[in-house]
C-alpha cells in the first residue's frame, strides 16, 4: 500500500477513536452530572434508606372522657417483646430464649426459634404483652444471663399502647373502638382517628453492607407525639340511666330488633345520651352474646361465617345513626306545625273523623274504629286521629309540606359527628308525591328518617323554631391538657315561628297529661310529647305478622325546654306495641330520674303533692325508742327487728325515697339482720293493691308512671319477682294508663 494511503487510514483512525471517546466520555459526564445535579435527593434518600431500617414507636392514642371528665376510653402500656439475635452464638442459645420466651408468650416454640437463626439486632416476638407478662420476660432475662451466660442484650422491650373501655358496653356505638393497630374502626374512636391517633416516633438504626441491622449505638430515636383528648357532650350518668330503662323494657315486651334512646340539648345540639341497647362490650367487640352463638351454632356448618358476620356487624351498628324508620305519629306535631306556621289552621280549627278517611279511592282508617267525631286542633294530637292529619294535610298540600319537609332537616343528614350517617327515603328526589302519598305522609306512614333527624327536628318545636347542628364532641385538648378546639352551637335555620312553637309545646304539653301521650307524664315536672306506632313493613322475627315501631318523643320542660328525649323499639313482640304502652312508659322513666339529676326545678301539683315520697333520716346508732319516735314524726311507720336496745342496721337506709306513711325497719342484732322476704309479682294490678302487698310482703311499694286514671295498671316493677329481699326493701312499679293507643 502507498505510504500516502497508509497515513490516510492512521488519520482516519485516530479521528474516529478521539470521537468515539469523546462521545463515551461526554455521555458518562454528562449523565453523572445529570445524577449528581437534578437526581441527588433522590439518589441519597434511597441510599439512606437502604443503610437505615427504622422501627415504628407508636404514639399513645388521646383519652375520651364524657362532658364531666369521667373516663370512656383511654390508652394503658403494654409492651413489644424484640430480641437481637445476632448475639446467640449457638443453637443451644437460641433454643433457650425460644423456648422460654414461647412460653411465657403462649407462642410456637418453632416459629420464635426460626426468628432467632436471623442476622439481626431487631426482630419482633410479640405485640402488645400486659404487664404481668412483662414481668415473666424480664425474670426470664435474668435468668438466662446468670444460669446460661446468655448476653443481656439479647431481649429487650419497647413500650407500646392498648386501648381500654372501664365503662365496658356503655355508649358503645358513640365511642367505638379500634383495632390491633390502635386504630379508630367506628364510633367517634374512628371519626376523630386523626385527633386521636398521635404521630408516631422512629428508632433508626444503622446496617452493614450485608443488610444486618447494627447495634443500638448507631441508633437515633425519633419521640413519639401522643394524641389529642375528646371530651364528649354525653354524660355517663344519663346515658346509664337512659341504657337501664331501655333494657329493661327491651326484655318486658320481648324486642327482636334492639331499641334507641337519644337525649339532646335543644338549644345547643348537644347529645347527652345516645344508646342503641343490644350493642357490646368494647373491650370484646367480635364476640357475641351467648344466645346469639347458640342461634348460629344450629345452622349448617357452611352458613356460620356468614352468619357470625351479620351478627357482628348488627350488634356494631348504631341504629340511632344508621337505621332509617317510619316515624309515625310522632310527625303529626311537624304536620300541625306547618299548618299552623301557614295560617293554614288555628287550635280551634275543627275536623270530622268517621272512622276512616279516603283519598282517591284509598280508604285508610283511624286506630278508633267508632271515629272520634268532630274535634278541634288539640283534641286532633290528643286522639291522635289520623283521618284528621289527611285533612290537615291537604290543606298544607304537597308543595308546602315539601319545603318544611326540608327545613325541619328530614331530606338531608344531620352532618352528626358520627360515622355511617343514613340518609332519608322519601317518596321522590324532588319532592313530588301523589295526594295519597301526602295524606299517609301527615301521619307519619311510608316513608323513612333516622332517629337522630326526628329528634334534632323536635328540638326546633322545643326551643322556639330554631333547626340545630346535633354533635356528641364538646372540644379536643391536647395531651398537656391546652384547648385546641371547641364545638360551638351552629343553628342552621329558623323553621317555624317562635309563637307557632310554643302553640305546638302547649298542646304536646296537654297531650302528655290527659292524651294519648300521658303515659309519658312524669311526676312534678311540665314534660310535652307524643306517641308512635308505625308499620315496618317486615317481618323480622318471622312469625308472618308485620312488624311495628313503637315510640314516643318529647321534651321538658314544655316551656323553655331544656332536653328532648327520642325513645322507640324495633320490633316489641310482645302483648303490647303501641308506643303508648312500650315507649311513653320508658320516656317517663328516664326522665323522671334525668330531670332530677340535671337539677331541673319540679313544679309539683297540690295532688302530687299530697302524694309525694319522703327520705328516710339516720336511725342507726339511736335507741329503738329514740329511732322510733324520730322516724314516726318524720310521717313513716317502724318495725323493730330482734331484742337489743340500739338500732344497728335499717332498712330502707338514710336518704332512700318512700311513700308517707312507708315501714322502716330497725335492726337491733346481727341475727335480725339476716331475714328475708320474697318480693310477689305486683303486675296487672290496680294502685288500690299496692297497699296490700306492701304490708303483706313487708316491702315499700313506690308507684311512678300515670296512678290517676280508674284504668292505670302496673306494667313493671324495679326487683323482679322472687327475689329475696331484706323486709323494708323499696319496690318500684310503674303504672301505665290503659285505654289510651298510638
Amino acid at each position: 500500500m502507498a505510504k500516502g494511503k497508509k497515513q490516510t487510514f492512521k488519520s482516519r483512525s485516530q479521528i474516529l477513536l478521539a470521537i468515539i471517546l469523546i462521545l463515551g466520555f461526554g455521555a458518562a459526564v454528562l449523565r453523572l452530572g445529570y445524577l449528581q445535579i437534578f437526581k441527588a435527593d433522590e439518589l441519597q434518600s434511597k441510599a439512606v434508606n437502604q443503610q437505615l431500617t427504622p422501627a415504628v414507636l407508636p404514639a399513645k392514642r388521646g383519652t375520651i372522657y364524657d362532658v364531666n371528665g369521667k373516663t370512656l376510653a383511654e390508652s394503658a402500656s403494654v409492651w413489644k417483646v424484640v430480641i437481637a439475635p445476632v448475639y446467640l452464638e449457638n443453637d443451644e442459645d437460641r433454643r433457650i430464649v425460644a423456648d422460654g420466651l414461647a412460653e411465657i408468650l403462649d407462642l410456637d416454640k418453632e416459629k420464635v426459634f426460626e426468628k432467632t437463626k436471623q442476622n439481626s439486632y431487631y426482630v419482633e416476638i410479640k405485640k402488645q404483652v400486659e404487664k404481668d407478662k412483662r414481668e415473666e420476660v424480664l425474670e426470664f432475662m435474668d435468668k438466662i444471663e446468670n444460669e446460661d451466660d446468655i448476653s443481656s442484650n439479647v431481649i429487650f422491650m419497647i413500650e407500646d399502647y392498648k386501648r381500654y373501655y372501664p365503662s365496658n358496653a356503655l355508649a358503645c356505638s358513640v365511642i367505638g373502638f379500634t383495632g390491633t393497630d390502635n386504630q379508630g374502626l367506628d364510633g367517634v374512636e374512628y371519626q376523630y382517628d386523626d385527633v386521636l391517633k398521635g404521630t408516631a416516633g422512629r428508632l433508626v438504626t444503622a446496617t452493614d453492607a450485608a443488610g444486618t441491622a447494627m447495634p443500638f449505638s448507631y441508633s437515633q430515636k425519633v419521640d413519639a407525639i401522643d394524641g389529642s383528648n375528646l371530651y364528649l357532650t354525653i354524660d355517663e350518668t344519663i346515658q346509664a340511666i337512659a341504657e337501664k330503662y331501655m333494657q329493661q323494657a327491651i326484655d318486658e315486651h320481648s324486642v327482636c330488633n334492639r331499641g334507641v334512646c337519644i337525649i339532646m340539648d335543644v338549644n345547643t345540639g348537644a347529645i347527652r345520651a345516645m344508646a342503641s341497647v343490644g350493642g357490646y362490650d368494647l373491650n370484646d367487640p367480635y364476640t357475641l352474646p351467648d344466645e346469639v352463638r347458640e342461634e348460629i351454632r344450629k345452622l349448617p356448618e357452611e352458613e356460620r361465617a356468614a352468619a357470625e358476620s351479620a351478627a357482628v356487624q348488627k350488634i356494631w351498628r348504631n341504629k340511632a345513626v344508621s337505621d332509617t324508620y317510619y316515624p309515625g305519629s310522632v310527625f303529626k306535631m311537624f304536620t300541625a306545625a306547618m299548618a299552623l306556621e301557614e295560617n293554614l289552621v288555628s287550635e280551634d280549627s275543627t275536623f270530622f273523623c268517621d272512622g276512616a278517611y279516603t283519598v282517591t279511592g284509598e280508604t285508610m282508617s283511624c286506630h278508633y274504629h267508632a271515629g272520634h267525631g268532630t274535634q278541634n286542633l288539640r283534641d286532633c294530637i290528643k286522639n291522635s286521629c289520623n283521618p284528621a292529619f289527611m285533612q290537615i294535610g291537604e290543606l298544607v298540600g304537597e308543595e308546602r309540606f315539601w319545603e318544611y319537609y326540608q327545613a325541619f332537616g328530614f331530606s338531608e343528614k344531620t352532618g352528626i359527628d358520627l360515622p355511617g350517617e343514613a340518609n332519608d327515603i322519601f317518596f321522590s328526589e324532588d319532592g313530588s308525591m301523589l295526594p295519597v302519598n301526602l295524606a299517609t305522609a301527615s301521619f307519619g306512614q311510608n316513608f323513612a328518617v333516622t332517629p337522630i333527624q326526628v329528634a334534632t327536628a323536635v328540638c326546633a318545636i322545643a326551643n322556639g323554631g330554631y333547626l340545630v347542628q346535633p354533635h356528641v364532641v364538646d372540644r379536643i385538648e391536647d395531651a398537656e391538657g391546652n384547648v385546641q378546639q371547641v364545638i360551638s352551637t351552629e343553628v342552621k335555620r329558623q323553621v317555624i315561628s317562635t309563637d307557632t312553637a310554643a302553640l305546638v309545646a302547649d298542646i304536646l304539653e296537654e297531650n302528655a297529661v290527659s292524651g294519648s301521650g300521658k303515659n309519658g307524664y312524669v311526676a312534678g315536672y311540665r314534660v310535652a310529647g307524643k306517641t308512635g306506632t308505625s308499620e315496618a313493613k317486615r317481618d323480622a322475627n318471622g312469625d308472618g305478622i308485620l312488624d311495628y315501631i313503637a315510640s314516643f318523643c318529647g321534651f321538658a320542660p314544655a316551656e323553655n325546654a331544656e332536653v328532648v328525649c327520642l325513645v322507640f323499639f324495633d320490633t316489641p313482640t310482645g302483648a303490647a306495641y303501641y308506643g303508648s304502652q312500650v315507649a311513653a312508659p320508658v320516656y317517663s322513666q328516664i326522665m323522671a330520674e334525668v330531670l332530677p339529676y340535671m337539677q331541673v326545678a319540679t313544679q309539683y301539683t297540690e295532688e302530687e303533692l299530697e302524694a309525694l315520697d319522703k327520705t328516710t333520716g339516720t336511725y342507726i346508732g339511736l335507741s329503738v325508742e329514740d329511732a322510733e319516735r324520730i322516724a314516726e314524726s318524720e310521717g313513716f311507720t317502724t318495725s323493730v327487728k330482734g331484742d337489743g336496745d340500739v338500732v344497728l342496721a335499717q332498712v330502707p337506709s338514710a336518704g332512700t325515697s318512700i311513700p308517707k306513711g312507708g315501714n322502716v325497719v330497725l335492726y337491733t342484732d346481727e341475727s335480725s339482720a339476716q331475714e328475708k322476704v320474697e318480693v310477689p309479682d305486683m303486675t296487672g294490678f290496680t294502685i288500690y293493691d299496692m297497699n296490700y302487698f306492701a304490708s303483706a310482703y313487708d316491702i315499700n311499694v313506690s308507684v311512678t308512671g300515670i296512678t290517676s286514671s280508674s284504668l292505670s295498671f302496673s306494667t313493671s316493677q324495679s326487683i323482679p319477682a322472687g327475689t329475696m329481699v331484706s323486709p323494708g326493701t323499696v319496690v318500684k312499679v310503674q303504672f301505665t294508663a290503659g285505654g289510651v293507643s298510638d
